[in-house]
């Protein structure tokens, strides 16, 4: 019976392991594509204070060195993030810094475990680093295109409270971390291709201003069939249609689609030209 509950609580203590490496793990990749400084702030604030029990490839974060150079590049980010134009121009930079060293830490976290796991940690937590450090980018375009600074200072102290308290979470309530992590992926997975159309048209319109791109045709004139100057989305709807009418029309919408999801259209061009070869077809 002893040897009975031994094992068992053996292999709830290897459970509990996996699940805390796992979390902080994810957490410390998940943090670094939104406030790298930040994360490595509170990480080596923490372990230097003795508030939380590194892992031994992590403890270098504790070294008074690395704290200082956080805690400098932290407070440099903290008013760069929060100046419209500038916030996009550092998530540039930082494209090149926050997802290495976020596989870096990633692998730090795992123990000393084998150059396999190690390499696995690098190669999942960079790549969490870099879907979080895309979304915040790709947001920020957005937001840039408002011209009041207020939202850029609601994401920015949004983003640093998320970092402090995801880590926390992650160190302190793994499992409720995970699934809020799974969350995360998931609308992650939903809102990245509508972010991507919306900087696509955020570009293009500035290329217009720059007069860099020829302005688009009028929402008005690409749902009309037959024009003496048709427009782009006129002429990919109006190429050589297949015998059947109803494969012609098929056919259009397709290539109306293509152009929607390539940010070449608009929701707006879209349902326009859509509504327009419908009709035709009636």
């Amino acid at each position: 019976m002893t040897h009975w509950v031994t094992e068992g609580e053996t292999i709830v203590e290897e459970y509990q392991t996996l699940i805390s490496t796992l979390s902080l793990t994810m957490g410390v990749a998940w943090a670094s594509g939104l406030n790298l400084y930040a994360a490595i702030l509170m990480l080596g604030l923490g372990g230097a204070t003795g508030s939380v029990v590194l892992p031994e490839d992590l403890q270098i974060v504790q070294e008074p060195m690395v704290i200082l150079a956080a805690g400098l590049m932290y407070a440099v980010e903290f008013f760069a993030d929060k100046i419209p134009g500038v916030d996009t121009g550092w998530d540039a930079i930082h494209t090149f810094v926050r997802i290495p060293a976020g596989a870096l830490l990633a692998a730090s976290t795992v123990g000393d475990v084998g150059p396999g796991m190690e390499l696995a940690a690098a190669l999942v937590g960079g790549s969490v680093t870099g879907v979080t450090h895309a979304a915040k980018a790709s947001t920020r375009v957005m937001i840039n295109t408002s011209p009041e600074p207020v939202t850029n200072w609601t994401a920015s102290i949004t983003e640093d409270l998320a970092v402090f308290g995801g880590l926390w979470a992650a160190l302190n309530h793994p499992v409720l971390f995970l699934i809020a992590f799974i969350i995360f992926i998931i609308l992650l997975i939903w809102l990245l291709p509508k972010l991507w159309r919306g900087i696509i048209r955020v570009f293009r319109k500035i290329g217009q201003w720059l007069g860099l791109v020829k302005p688009a045709e009028p929402a008005e004139n690409v749902a009309q069939a037959n024009t003496s100057q048709p427009s782009t989305s006129q002429v990919v709807a109006e190429q050589a249609a297949p015998e059947n009418a109803a494969d012609a029309i098929l056919e259009k919408l397709q290539k109306l689609e293509a152009m929607h999801r390539s940010g070449s259209l608009s929701d707006e061009e879209f349902a326009l030209a859509k509504a327009g070869v419908l009709k035709q077809g009636v």
